[in-house]
């Protein structure tokens, strides 16, 4: 397990479900805790409390750096190994997560993540008032894949403007890992853009979403390892490992999905080998900035500066990198680090 740097930590196992649920609160410094809730199943609980807290970490580096007066948290709800629970268990599950929520008064704010969805926050509602993200008729923000995309894309735009001296996306050879709900919508706006994609997902039934954007279909085996002037991992994390490194063929890595680096040491290999890696934080922070929205009701007009301004802040994190001869991770950690009073950030073990 991370060595436990976080404010608090719960672990309970739910009345009703019986599934265990996982919330952990790594900083309150700015703002309430925010992060998701990910319903996923794991080797074990304790992976399910690892992976917990490497989120909520990374989501107080993600608020922070985004200028919102928010904290990091995040939620995990540990599916048993026959797939994810529908109907009635899965109700039994929200409600547990929900209640778990509740307990902590307000000092963690959940949100959908990895599957869930805003209908399973509908749900949560019944039992807590701390949620956003809630679908638009019951006042919510709805679905925040597309702001998360439109950030990642103005992060993209930022390194190619670095690497390849050109923020325009025609022709530039993109390679999104993960057709999911964020993957999907960025995967549409890079082909709008003129971007030549090859894509991939563990689901083959996604295929149908290259055939409609004209993108090549590559083997999620191989995906990594695809060449490309961008490679966009917007599926699960841990995506560039010790054992891939070397192997990667591509310019930059900029995508959606959190902890892309399976150990922060490993952006010192990709700068050794020049390829620029946008910290996962600054480029996928549309979605909490989505629902930051919901909470203080901001216009959509406001929403979009705010999302469009990860470019910038790409921008300047490329540039403190590149004047002071650190990594882009560790340039981004400093500036979450001057928002959170000025200490070093303490990295992901």
């Amino acid at each position: 397990m991370n060595a436990l740097d976080h404010e608090e930590l719960l672990v309970r196992r739910g009345d009703r479900s019986g599934l265990y649920t996982v919330i952990a609160v790594h900083s309150t410094t700015l703002g309430p805790a925010l992060g998701g809730c990910r319903l996923w199943h794991y080797p074990s609980t304790a992976d399910g409390v690892d992976d917990a807290m490497r989120l909520a970490r990374a989501m107080t580096y993600k608020a922070a750096a985004a200028g919102l007066d928010l904290g990091g948290g995040k939620g995990v709800i540990c599916a048993d190994g026959g797939g994810p629970p529908r109907g009635g268990a899965r109700r039994a599950a929200l409600l547990d997560f929900a209640d778990a929520v509740a307990s902590l008064d307000g000092r963690y704010i959940t949100a959908e993540d990895v599957g869930t969805s805003s209908a399973d926050i509908a749900v949560m509602a019944e039992r807590t008032t701390h949620v956003v993200g809630l679908p638009r008729e019951l006042g919510g923000m709805g679905d925040p894949s597309p702001v998360t995309a439109r950030g990642v894309e103005a992060a993209i735009r930022a390194c190619c403007r670095r690497r390849l001296r050109s923020d325009e996306l025609g022709g530039v050879h993109v390679a999104v890992i993960g057709l999911g709900h964020v993957g999907s919508h960025l995967a549409r706006n890079l082909a709008a853009a003129g971007a030549e994609l090859t894509v991939s997902d563990i689901d083959p039934r996604r295929r149908a979403v290259a055939d409609a954007l004209a993108a090549r279909w590559i083997d999620p085996e191989i995906e990594v390892v695809a060449e490309c002037d961008v490679l966009a991992p917007c599926a699960l994390g841990g995506t560039i490992t010790a054992e891939n490194v070397d192997a990667l063929r591509c310019e930059i890595v900029c995508g959606a999905a959190n902890n892309v680096l399976a150990e922060d040491a490993l952006a010192e290999d990709l700068a050794e080998r020049e390829i620029i890696y946008a910290p996962d934080f600054i480029a996928n922070a549309g979605g909490l900035i989505n629902v930051y929205a919901e909470l203080h009701q901001l216009e959509e007009e406001q929403v979009g500066e705010l999302v469009d301004g990860i470019g910038d802040c790409m921008g300047r994190v490329l540039d403190a990198a590149e004047r002071r001869s650190i990594t882009p991770l560790d340039a981004a950690y400093e500036l979450a680090a001057e928002r959170l009073g000025g200490a070093p950030a303490a990295q992901a073990a």
